[in-house]
């Protein structure tokens, strides 16, 4: 078997026991008769048994059967329907999502159980994963109807839910979608008609039905995004009590055969072709000036997504990292320059592969920290009852997103091409695990919005929002936190550099203001992603820093005879390598920003093709 399940936990219990306020989650009505600090620990082991003993053995069937598209039919690898259920009825499942069902862990609990199955089988976890958010937006938005009809019956995983925003003529640009709805004689009820593609676990076998939920327009409302519902339309037609009534004139008419991922059924979907496919429309009709409400929807399960999204680049880059690491000891392979005739040593004792490691390990831990740190401020926000502090965390919250999805999405492919590196030749083998998390890890950028989408995001309308304020009050919090720990013993170099390279993103800040003001708005896009890189890096930095702390302060405790003192001192090391080699490049971002380069819109398109 290629694949190779190689995980550790340790890291998530110092996130939740050491680092983030998890007795504040817990306290909350929602947690506090469930579960204490003191459950962690089993909570996180269970988890990563059933990754490694129910998951795991499932992902070599995504190369050797893959899902498969037969006569509009999609079949999955068996033993992804025998784990989909056996998640779902264990409560690892969609139900987590349910926030009134007794007993759900909160997000900085469950998404460390999410890491690991994701880490387990990438490709297997998207069924899971959109029917709870499809589940969420029923529950938010559908009329009591609505939510008796499907609500239930998503969380359970009984049925699987989906999201349709592409089509063909618009991806990104989803208010050019000409996906149709028209109104029945039945209020909320409409005929929907149109195609969708890229849409994953659109079809399958594991469910008997599948609630997709389709944007579209209403005949008649605005062009653009402002015109744009959301319907919840069901594969099968459902009664008033819930029973399968048979077809609702949605096909799968392809799967697309992707470089990775190949268990999980990316489907291109038509919906009405015989002019019999009703949906329900979700929240309001649009209003009498044609506005609709379904983008605003959309954009609540499309942000849980992109958190998914850029957390889901960390569990492959993890298993790398693991891997990586394991194969580093095992093989051996030349001489130490220090004693170039000396016997053959283990590859991890020469200096570049300890560098190639460490940074895997940096990036990994520096990734893991902003994607925790946002899904706590998830956590207050969803259970607070403290106004000013959910408006706080919600700032938070909408500044991290992009910089999770995409700075994780892309420094994953990045980082699983180093880790085949260190495997030289038997990287490249598919006989080895990096080839194949390599190309499952690549969909990661594309998926939720591109990349660059999201660098956009971030500098348009994050760096905005408040009139500034918001952004300005993350940015405070990074250099509050180096002037404060300038002092600290063993780490004062590094909070000299983070407090630097906020200096360096506000000049760098500036002088995207001063391209605007002087109406060269082209800059904007043209340095967007790599902005959102240097944000990522100086907030990443930031929070490894925080860690380092609290790592240093326990070897000062423990000393270096202690059984936990290799996990700490990585913390720190660790911290030290991101922070001096990593955050540097928000100096450099700057000095190429501020050198106003035009190469790019200077250059003939003609020129591009010869």
């Amino acid at each position: 078997m290629a694949s190779n399940f190689l995980f550790s936990n340790r890291d998530h219990k110092f996130i939740l026991k050491e680092w983030l306020d998890t007795e504040k989650v817990l306290s909350f009505d929602a947690f506090k008769d469930y579960y204490s600090v003191e459950d962690v620990d089993n909570i996180l082991d269970q988890a990563l048994k059933v990754a490694k003993e129910v998951a795991a053995p499932t992902r070599d069937d995504n190369e050797s059967i893959q899902a498969q598209f037969s006569d509009g039919k999609v079949t999955v690898p068996p033993s992804f329907k025998d784990l989909y259920w056996f998640l779902n009825e264990n409560g690892w499942g969609s139900s987590n999502e349910d926030e009134e069902a007794e007993g759900h862990l909160p997000q900085i609990l469950f998404r460390c159980c999410t890491e690991y199955l994701g880490g387990a089988n990438a490709a297997f976890m998207p069924y899971v994963l959109a029917t709870a958010g499809a589940a969420g937006l029923v529950d938010h938005f559908g009329s009591p109807e609505v939510k008796a009809l499907f609500k239930e019956k998503m969380y359970s995983g009984q049925w699987a839910g989906t999201m349709c925003l592409t089509e063909p003529n618009a991806g990104s640009d989803v208010g050019d979608l000409l996906s149709k709805a028209y109104p029945t004689d039945q209020p909320g009820v409409y005929k929907i008609k149109g195609t969708k593609c890229f849409i994953t676990g659109g079809q399958q076998d594991i469910t008997e039905n599948i609630i997709h939920l389709v944007l579209a327009r209403v005949e008649g409302a605005k062009p653009g995004t402002k015109g744009i519902s959301l319907f919840v339309v069901p594969r099968e037609r459902v009664d008033a009590d819930g029973n399968l009534l048979g077809s609702n004139d949605v096909a799968c008419v392809g799967i697309e055969h992707k470089m990775g991922i190949k268990g999980s059924a990316t489907c291109v979907l038509s919906f009405g072709e015989n002019n019999e496919c009703l949906g329900y429309v979700l929240g309001n009709p649009p209003d009498a000036e044609g506005n609709g409400e379904g983008m605003a929807q959309m954009f609540q399960m499309m942000n849980g997504a992109r958190m998914e999204t850029g957390h889901a680049a960390l569990s492959e880059t993890a298993v790398a990292y693991f891997n990586a690491a394991a194969y580093a000891q095992e093989r051996i392979q030349g001489r130490p320059i220090t004693n170039p005739k000396s016997d053959r040593v283990a590859i991890i004792k020469h200096e570049d592969l300890r560098r190639m490691l460490l940074d895997l390990k940096a990036y990994t831990e520096a990734m893991r920290a902003l994607i925790f740190k946002t899904y706590w401020y998830f956590d207050v926000a969803n259970y607070s009852k403290d106004p000013e502090e959910i408006k706080r965390v919600k700032a938070r919250m909408e500044v991290n997103t992009p910089i999770v999805k995409a700075y994780c999405s892309d420094k994953a492919w990045e980082l699983c091409a180093e880790a085949m590196q260190c495997f030289g030749g038997n990287g490249y083998s598919e006989e080895y695990p990096i080839a194949e998390l390599a190309r499952d890890v690549k969909i990661y950028s594309i998926w939720e919005g591109t990349n660059y989408i999201q660098s956009m995001d971030l500098i348009g309308r994050k760096w905005m929002m408040g009139k500034g304020q918001v952004f300005a009050e993350w940015l405070a919090e990074i250099e509050t936190f180096a002037a404060d720990q300038a002092a600290a013993a063993g780490l004062d170099r590094e909070m000299a550099i983070i407090k630097r390279a906020v200096d360096a993103y506000k000049e760098i800040q500036a002088t995207m203001g001063g391209f605007v003001m002087g109406g060269n708005m082209p800059m904007l896009p043209l340095y967007a992603t790599r902005i959102l890189h240097a944000t990522g890096e100086l907030i990443c930095g930031k929070l490894l820093l925080e860690q380092a702390l609290i790592a240093q302060k326990k070897i000062d405790e423990l000393g270096k005879d202690h059984y936990d003192y290799a996990f700490y001192n990585g913390k720190v090391n660790a911290a030290k390598y991101f922070v001096r080699n990593i955050v540097p490049n928000v100096f450099r971002t700057l000095e190429v920003i501020k050198e106003g380069d035009t190469s790019v819109l200077d250059i003939e398109e003609a020129a591009l093709f010869i």
